[in-house]
């Protein structure tokens, strides 16, 4: 691996793109740490220091890197545009118009990515005043108004405007730069971004276990079991079910087309982390209500003591059924058994043994409904190993970090790694999977 990376930089094409990418990846962790305009910077440092954010702000905290406590120029991340792209995806379902674009090839995709940009910065103003309004009160920080300081001295009008405008600035360059380094550096470029946010905050969340109550003992439990989830994510992100097409020999001219066997490749976990970013969404916005009502009420102590908490068992079994539910909803959007069989036979392919047709759709189904029960239960499970694990170890209410976490690095890791080794066997060299 050492000497393909080696390789690598000696190939002058493959080297730019991976410098251009590290130098990405500079400009995002550097903006990760410059302050909006009009916060005092004292006043954040001390309440990040108590801070106790609710899921949903700890899953934008984790995919911003950490800048969205800071409340960074980056503060908001690259989380709008996941919440849009997201959306688009939704929207195929509901109005007929998407679903043409979508099947209308790139000019179709030019313009949802369009939708999807548009979408983001509205998205972006609508996070920015939320959470601008949240840190005037202290509630972003799980803190009473005033326990740590004014966060923003001068509450003006003209401010707050400028503040959100300067985030929503913030969320629109990080979106220039992932498309830039899809197009000109090494991998997804919004992929890329996210992983280098997860990294920035995985190592210490994890070295806060041995300076916490859980010491040194519960330190080097987390680490096996993490080592040990990383293998199962690695084995099973690179799984599939090969379902055989065949596509008859024909002759045109003088020159025979077809005649050959090939694949159609259908990974377990089809659905990626969406549905986890779904349930955690979804679970947190009743605690997102309740931080803006009275703390002495009754239905806000419940969701408090089940839905904030998650070491609950209600909130343990909430979460996992939404998993699995979102597991089959987000599948049934991104793959489409009827188009596929459409395609195979348009193509003149068939499954052997399969009818062509109505025969071919229904077989699909059936081979994807077995396939995402298993991956739905994976992904549940892994999301769910790092909150059963704080229970067994008694560390309390603290998770530093998620299932989230490890799936996107691993995954993100081995994507990138793949696109590496195909660049360097295009040259000739040994690759990084050899």
């Amino acid at each position: 691996m050492l000497k393909a990376f080696v390789q690598a930089f000696r190939t002058p094409d493959l080297r730019n793109k991976l410098l251009f990418t590290l130098f990405i990846i500079f400009l995002f962790r550097l903006g990760s740490f410059i302050p909006t305009p009009g916060v005092n910077y004292t006043a954040v440092n001390a309440c990040v220091n108590a801070t106790q954010s609710g899921d949903l702000l700890s899953l934008i905290n984790l995919f911003s890197g950490g800048a969205l406590l800071q409340l960074s120029i980056f503060a908001l991340g690259i989380m709008p545009y996941i919440t849009s792209s997201i959306i688009v995806q939704m929207l195929r379902v509901v109005i007929p118009h998407f679903e043409t674009l979508y099947k209308e090839g790139a000019s179709g995709q030019t313009k949802m990515t369009q939708y999807t940009r548009y979408l983001t910065v509205g998205l972006a103003i609508l996070q920015s005043s939320t959470i601008l309004a949240m840190a005037r009160t202290g509630q972003l920080f799980g803190n009473s108004e005033g326990a740590c300081g004014e966060v923003i001295p001068d509450e003006s009008i003209l401010t707050l405007v400028m503040m959100v405008i300067v985030m929503t600035a913030g969320t629109s360059m990080i979106m220039w730069m992932g498309e830039l380094l899809t197009e000109h550096g090494v991998g997804n470029g919004m992929s890329i971004l996210i992983f280098s946010s997860i990294c920035a905050q995985f190592l210490p969340s994890l070295w806060s276990i041995a300076q916490g109550s859980g010491g040194i003992f519960s330190f080097f439990v987390v680490v096996a079991v993490v080592i040990m989830v990383v293998a199962v994510v690695v084995f099973i992100e690179q799984a599939q079910r090969r379902v055989p097409v065949q596509y008859p020999k024909r002759t045109i001219g003088r020159r025979s087309f077809g005649g050959n066997t090939t694949y159609l490749p259908l990974k377990i976990n089809m659905s990626g982390v969406i549905p986890i970013i779904f349930a955690s969404s979804i679970l947190s916005i009743p605690g997102l209500i309740a931080k803006f009502n009275d703390p002495n009420a009754g239905w806000v102590q419940w969701i408090s003591a089940n839905l904030l908490n998650q070491t609950s068992w209600i909130y343990i079994t909430a979460y996992e059924i939404l998993i699995i539910c979102f597991c089959f909803f987000y599948v049934s959007i991104t793959f489409n058994p009827d188009d596929t069989a459409d395609n195979i036979k348009s193509y003149g392919g068939f499954i052997p043994g399969i009818r062509a047709g109505q025969r071919t759709a229904d077989y699909l189904r059936y081979i994807i409904h077995r396939i995402n029960t298993v991956g739905s239960l994976y992904l549940a499970t892994i999301a769910l190993a790092p909150t059963l694990m704080v229970i067994m170890l008694g560390l309390g209410n603290n998770l530093p970090f998620g299932g989230t976490t490890i799936l996107i690095i691993v995954g993100v890791g081995l994507e990138t790694v793949r696109q590496i080794n195909t660049q360097l066997q295009q040259h000739h060299f040994e690759g990084f999977m050899s």
